[in-house]
């Protein structure tokens, strides 16, 4: 039976650790949370997304999100991969909130045909940086393996999933766009009105 959560399903409040040591809570008690589940530490697709995050991480913040990115790798793979990024990132090695929260794993991570591109835009955009030692290359066995499914949830400072998506093949996860509009929806939402409706691309 699948544990995929729907809006207006509550997440329980817990304490987590982001893997430079800080304390990360979920959900966050001042602002709205976009937990992200990403691959493995090094994915090329994860890195690029996660870029475009970073790029514009003043927009996510003046939208009252705080971002929370969750990796199935352990901690130590994770630094130097992660390191300077603006928000924080926590391991999950054990997939233990990947799986309460139903986020799977599947061949067509990899094997769905849209996937194809990004994957190879991705690991040209990564390539260079890669050779030239910039930028550690990913496992070739990583932790969790590579069949990862991404997905997104919008959590509100109660815990209740006010959008979720969850992704069909590698690439298939909220741009920073979306979010941003997701989380005005909910900002300008008169407090008696329905949650958010999740939206089929992005």
């Amino acid at each position: 039976m699948s544990k995929r959560l729907r809006p207006g399903a509550v997440v329980a409040g817990r304490d987590l650790v982001s893997v430079t040591g800080a304390p990360v809570r979920i959900p966050d008690p001042a602002r709205l949370t976009h937990l992200q589940f990403r691959r493995f530490a090094g994915c090329p697709v994860c890195n690029l997304h996660l870029r475009s995050f970073a790029r514009r991480h003043d927009e996510v913040v003046a939208a009252g999100v705080r971002e929370v990115v969750l990796f199935h790798s352990p901690a130590g793979e994770l630094r130097e991969h992660v390191a300077g990024l603006p928000f924080a990132v926590v391991a999950d090695p054990d997939r233990r909130l990947y799986g309460e929260l139903g986020v799977e794993s599947s061949p067509r991570a990899l094997l769905d045909p849209r996937a194809f591109w990004p994957i190879l835009r991705a690991i040209a955009a990564s390539l260079p940086a890669v050779v030239a030692r910039r930028q550690p290359a990913p496992s070739l066995d990583p932790h969790g393996g590579r069949l990862g499914l991404p997905a997104d949830l919008l959590i509100a400072s109660d815990g209740r999933v006010l959008a979720a998506k969850y992704g069909e093949h590698v690439d298939d996860q909220w741009s920073v766009d979306v979010l941003v509009t997701l989380a005005r929806a909910e900002r300008d939402r008169p407090a008696s009105g329905d949650v958010v409706c999740v939206p089929e691309r992005g």
